[in-house]
């Protein structure tokens, strides 16, 4: 009997022994696992780091990256129209265009300091809609740096075109009412329109000031285009936008009205710096004998008031940018 008791005893003794191995085996399996798995995540987040760095700096030459895309990549004339948005950025730019030309007609050019509180209003107002380019010079620029698609930049110049025909038809068609009704003379009350350099008089027989108006236009577009190009990148908010973009419409109105009456002798409207204002009430009310003359009217005005302002929005943008890159600074959209 004792020995049968010893054997059972000795039994689940074993049995015992037997159940605890497997288990230790069990945990120092899964140990190994999560040590191993450590590592493994370890490397390869060491390895993702690597592959990144390595992709990032050979995306950072700096000829690509000044001209590398800052916008939207993948806005194109197939997914523009897929959001509404852009509905209400073309109604914002046709708005603000018309707003700035209304503005233009009424008040005049050489009154820069009206100018300065106009256009930060109109500016700050419209921001949220489209941006606020409310010029084609800027759009050119925005285009030309990257920053808007070409779809959009396009979509933003006829809206602008529109919205300047808009206001010129609102004014004159309250210029119009006031002379029917008699209280005002057409001869003594006229609109402010865009002289051409053939018809100033100049002191100097024979001499032209086409050049000079021209550079004007080039100069002041230019400042323009760098004042909204900087407001991009502070980013604080419509209003210190506003005020940004109208301090370089005052500054370039102002260089021009300096331009004009002290050292020129002009006291005629000879700049506007704005192609959609002036395509309305520069260029098309012109007239002439003739397809022949009327091309010879309009082609001196074309480079004057359109090709030379949107070179110099375009060259204000890359003076910009160019700052930006010597400050080791990233280029924001």
């Amino acid at each position: 009997m004792a020995t049968t008791k010893a054997k059972s005893t000795k039994k689940p003794a074993a049995k015992k022994t037997t159940a605890k191995k497997p288990a230790s085996k069990s945990k120092t399996t899964v140990k190994t696992v999560k040590a191993t798995a450590k590592v493994t995540t370890v490397k390869s987040e060491k390895v993702g780091a690597e592959k990144t760095k390595i992709v990032s700096e050979k995306k950072c030459h700096p000829v690509k990256e000044f001209f590398a895309r800052k916008g939207d990549p993948d806005e194109n004339i197939l997914t523009i129209f897929k959001d509404t948005k852009i509905i209400g950025a073309i109604i914002g730019e046709i708005i603000g265009t018309a707003l700035v030309t209304g503005v233009a007609l009424t008040l005049g050019l050489f009154n820069p300091l009206y100018l300065i509180f106009a256009y930060t209003g109109i500016t700050a107002a419209v921001f949220a809609l489209s941006g606020a380019h409310l010029n084609p010079t800027i759009t050119a620029g925005m285009m030309a740096s990257r920053r808007v698609s070409a779809i959009r930049g396009v979509l933003y110049i006829i809206s602008q075109l529109i919205g300047a025909w808009i206001g010129f038809m609102i004014v004159n068609s309250f210029y119009q009412a006031g002379i029917a009704s008699g209280n005002i003379d057409a001869a003594s009350t006229v609109l402010p329109t865009l002289a051409t350099a053939d018809s100033i008089k100049a002191t100097t027989e024979g001499f032209s000031f086409f050049w000079t108006i021209t550079m004007i236009e080039f100069v002041g577009a230019m400042i323009i285009s760098f004042f909204f190009a900087r407001a991009l990148d502070y980013k604080r908010g419509a209003f210190t936008f506003g005020a940004v973009v109208g301090s370089g419409v005052f500054l370039a109105m102002l260089f021009a009205v300096v331009c004009c009456s002290n050292f020129l002798g002009i006291q005629d409207n000879v700049f506007i710096m704005n192609p959609a204002s002036a395509f309305m009430y520069g260029l098309l009310p012109a007239s002439a004998e003739g397809f022949d003359a009327l091309m010879g009217q309009l082609m001196p005005m074309l480079v004057s008031y359109v090709i030379f302002p949107i070179f110099g929005g375009v060259i204000g943008f890359y003076v910009s940018d160019f700052a930006n890159k010597l400050q080791h600074r990233d280029l924001k959209a």
